[in-house]
């Protein structure tokens, strides 16, 4: 029975292990009301599975094939419709514009105002008045553009002469060099060698973190 209760749950997760790397990242990493659902009932589906004795490990994959395979095809066709996607993944609401609070829209989306205030704290604006436009998005959460008075300045208007724009690189993680990212880096082993012999380092093993970034240089986290 256990033996049978295991196998059916590494059966289970293989195959949902497969079924999401085929319907991608973007699936599940911006969850609408649809997506959440459709989550739900692919992981239930594995779940009551492997408790019913009378399903077996064919039939987890049947399910979960073809619910996925569901899931790909109104993905793929609200990639073709604008009309289908705003069925299936709704469309972006203004609650404010021009600084007004549009109650219509709060009431259609039944978003109180306790609920707008925590919304747009969390986006660091204390006050609804500091808001000239608040977009209710798909998955839930808000875009806010502010009142003039209250936007945060950018390098432009600060007139920041422009920087080349670097990304960091991992080196090390969890004492474990990281070839392609040196690679990336355009370094190899040698360069970061002496690197770490110049801070006293003869290990990687010693090394938690080591991150190297343009400009910056190579920072470095031990273990503790």
């Amino acid at each position: 029975m256990y033996l049978e209760i295991a196998l059916e749950l590494v059966v289970g997760f293989l195959t949902l292990l497969v079924v999401l790397k085929l319907l991608g990242k973007i699936q599940f990493s911006q969850i609408t009301p649809f997506d959440f659902i459709t989550g739900l009932v692919l992981g239930n589906i594995v779940g009551d599975a492997v408790f019913d004795h009378k399903i077996g490990s064919l039939e987890i994959i049947f399910s979960v094939v073809i619910w996925g395979l569901l899931i790909y095809i109104v993905e793929f066709l609200t990639q073709k419709s604008i009309w289908l996607r705003s069925i299936f993944e709704g469309q972006p609401t203004l609650l404010i514009k021009n600084g007004q609070i549009l109650y219509k829209n709060l009431k259609k989306n039944h978003v109180d105002l306790n609920q707008l205030q925590q919304l747009l704290r969390k986006k660091g604006y204390f006050s609804i008045y500091e808001a000239e436009y608040v977009i209710l998005e798909r998955d839930g959460q808000i875009s806010v553009a502010p009142k003039h008075d209250f936007g945060a300045p950018t390098k432009k208007d600060l007139n920041i002469p422009v920087k080349q724009v670097n990304l960091p690189f991992a080196l090390i993680m969890d004492g474990k060099v990281i070839d392609d990212n040196l690679a990336q880096a355009g370094l190899d082993e040698e360069w970061l060698n002496k690197q770490l012999i110049q801070k006293n380092i003869n290990s990687y093993k010693e090394i938690f973190y080591a991150e190297w970034q343009e400009g910056s240089g190579l920072n470095i986290s031990k273990y503790n």
